[in-house]
């Protein structure tokens, strides 16, 4: 079987403020198309490294590799750009404006126009914000939002609105995802919606995802390999029922939560 190229290549990631050392020599290939989970207590370090993926921490030492080139200490715009996109554990969302317009706010640093072209419609500023309207209303129809394009985004149910920060997401074309507790606040029935929809999305826009979740239910049910770390360090790597039975996860992170994760 041919080797693949890995999308993303995280070698040797350390992150020190001051004495803490919050990641220590974390190194992970993620395969274009795979959903791989990142498990650990609270502390564990896993936003740190999302945070170091995305240029809002450059790694004390180590390296971010997308798609064979070295994006260390990029800033997070730039990032952005070349393709990885992030949702935050907090929802982030304008909520006093629509669904829509939270969606067209995404787009923006992909419009071409110059200065002049605002100022001026006929240098083409217009034309590209009507097709970005269009574009918007399509990318909220294939995620099931269309309906909620003129609503003001702080009055959709919860889930929505969880749904509608992962839209935002996608409208800037990332080819990696990077959910950071998506299924926060979410009751049982919520997550199990929340996970068709991940693997929905995946499938639609051709996306790798990369995931960190506390929601067992939602970890052990789409990710086809999960990570763990506790104090900044990885202390195992599986299928979910390897972590599931691991004796050290276990010990340092699932406790009584790897009796449900079990299921019956």
């Amino acid at each position: 079987m041919e080797n693949v190229e890995p999308i993303l290549e995280l070698s040797h990631l350390t992150m020190r403020f001051g004495g803490l050392v919050a990641v220590n020599d974390f190194s992970l290939d993620i395969a274009p198309g795979e959903l791989v989970g990142l498990i650990g207590p609270n502390g564990a370090g896993k936003t740190t490294i999302f945070n170091m993926i995305t240029g809002h921490y450059k790694p004390t030492s180590g390296k971010v590799i997308f798609q064979g080139k070295d994006i260390t200490g990029l800033p997070p715009a730039k990032v952005v750009l070349l393709g990885i996109a992030r949702t935050f554990q907090n929802i982030r969302l304008c909520r006093n404006m629509t669904a829509l317009e939270n969606v067209l706010i995404s787009f923006h640093p992909h419009l071409r126009s110059s200065i002049f072209g605002v100022i001026l419609p006929f240098f083409g500023y217009a034309r590209e914000e009507r097709a970005m309207r269009k574009e918007g209303m399509e990318l909220l129809a294939r995620v099931g939002l269309e309906r909620w394009a003129n609503e003001p985004a702080g009055s959709l149910p919860y889930g929505l609105q969880r749904r509608l920060e992962i839209a935002r997401a996608l409208a800037t074309r990332p080819k990696l995802l990077l959910l950071d507790e998506p299924a926060a606040g979410m009751n049982p029935a919520e997550a199990g919606e929340l996970m068709d929809f991940i693997r929905h999305i995946r499938e639609e826009f051709d996306l790798t995802i990369f995931l960190i979740e506390h929601v067992m239910q939602v970890v052990m049910g789409i990710c086809s390999r999960i990570r763990v770390i506790d104090f900044g360090v990885s202390i195992a790597e599986g299928t979910p029922e390897e972590i599931k039975s691991n004796p050290k996860v276990i010990e340092a992170y699932l406790g009584e939560e790897e009796l449900s994760a079990r299921g019956p």
